[in-house]
């Protein structure tokens, strides 16, 4: 196995300061996902975010990394043409429960049945914060939103869950309270091989005033404390993606091993196709480009 030479977190410090509001869980996601490429080693050349649109979306400017913050709902298509371009590349995703499981719930769905060697990190505040407060997918029942001011009456999203049946092989969540334990489960996802989910409770202080830090420390546990729970189990899985109120879990649900796309579409057999040679000349590939442009 080779020798990991891990990476100090201000390898990533961006030369933008985070603008989120104070207290934001998103600050916590971001020190995590530092922390966790620090702890593999990947180098910032080699690190690849692309987001959609909201709070969390702004991520990709906080981190010296290469990004994309591309079109609401899109991130996960982006993000799949990047991995497709260069599979080399550690590509991972962070938006919000409003793009990705609102506008983007089809991309998301199909990359998963897919098993895209992608890692997508959700911020999951359950509210929309950039637009200042209205109920997100991920809201829960009989809760007042601006949206919603006689309370929510649309059963939430289930992500974990969600995620399980269309596929996907790493499926987690963190605690924006728990930054190291989010690092772990981070750096898990970012080296398994498939669609990595890390769902993550990251509470917004100024529009959700339900979910906060005390309401979840209150209830979150982590399944790897859990006597007799195996994240193999499908079975135990599924149980434990239903598991909310008193107490609601947190960590690697479920770890399957499958065959990931990039191994088994033709075209990437011969590596990745920023490697490959195009197959024309230069004189039909500028007429190509002058065509397109």
């Amino acid at each position: 196995m080779a020798t990991v030479l891990e990476l100090p977190i201000e390898t990533y410090d961006s030369v933008v300061d985070p603008d989120w509001c104070p207290g934001c869980g998103d600050f916590g996601v971001l020190k995590s996902l530092k922390m966790a490429a620090g702890r593999l080693g990947i180098q910032p050349k080699d690190l690849f975010i692309v987001s959609g649109i909201g709070c969390s979306s702004n991520l990709p400017g906080f981190i010296h990394a290469y990004g994309v913050h591309s079109l609401h709902g899109r991130a996960v298509a982006v993000a799949s043409g990047v991995k497709f371009a260069n599979h080399n590349l550690h590509v991972v995703i962070t938006g919000g429960d409003g793009d990705g499981y609102g506008i983007g719930i089809g991309h998301f769905i199909h990359a998963m049945r897919r098993n895209l060697d992608l890692t997508y990190i959700v911020m999951n505040n359950q509210i929309y914060g950039l637009t200042t407060g209205q109920a997100s997918p991920t809201t829960m029942k009989e809760v007042k939103t601006k949206s919603t001011p006689r309370g929510n009456v649309e059963q939430p999203i289930n992500p974990i869950a969600l995620a399980l049946v269309s596929g996907a092989t790493y499926i987690s969540r963190a605690f924006s309270g728990e930054p190291n334990h989010m690092a772990d489960i981070i750096a898990g996802a970012i080296v398994h091989r498939g669609f990595a989910l890390v769902d993550v409770f990251s509470p917004c202080v100024t529009y959700n005033k339900i979910n906060t830090y005390p309401w979840f420390k209150q209830r979150v546990y982590q399944l790897e404390k859990e006597a007799g729970y195996d994240a193999g189990d499908y079975s135990q899985a599924m149980e434990k993606s239903g598991e909310w109120g008193d107490r609601i879990p947190i960590g690697l649900f479920y770890k399957g091993d499958q065959a990931i796309y990039e191994d088994s579409e033709p075209a990437l057999k011969h590596g990745p196709l920023v490697h490959q040679t195009l197959g024309m000349n230069s004189e039909v590939f500028q007429s190509l480009v002058a065509e397109m442009v």
